[in-house]
């Protein structure tokens, strides 16, 4: 079962910004090593933190004007979105223990 949600340029505003959930996105693109790498992490997460935060990802190469929205230069870069706001980043490869620390400061 996936779990993890493909985010788009359309539907951004209203899956993420207006989401009640804390929500995680994954900006990546399939060309990324490092994207690739850490896609079951994301899957392993989406899967744990059903009803309480929303997990999705975000293909950059489909999608440039939210990357740009939110100045996402290098990838893979994870943001963690709460009430519309950023509330966390972190870019490059992540241990899944940092990842879920950031989605459960999120749901505090």
């Amino acid at each position: 079962m996936n779990d993890v949600i493909e985010f788009t340029d359309d539907g951004f505003e209203a899956e993420v910004v207006a989401s009640d959930l804390p929500v995680l996105v994954d900006f990546w693109a399939p060309w990324c090593g490092p994207c690739r790498m850490i896609a079951p992490m994301i899957e392993e997460l989406a899967e744990e933190n059903v009803g309480s935060a929303k997990i999705g990802k975000l293909n950059i190469d489909d999608n440039p004007n939210t990357a740009q929205t939110y100045s996402v230069s290098s990838i893979p870069t994870l943001i963690v979105f709460k009430g519309g706001e950023i509330v966390g980043r972190l870019v490059g490869g992540q241990q899944k223990h940092k990842i879920q620390e950031l989605l459960d400061e999120a749901k505090g």
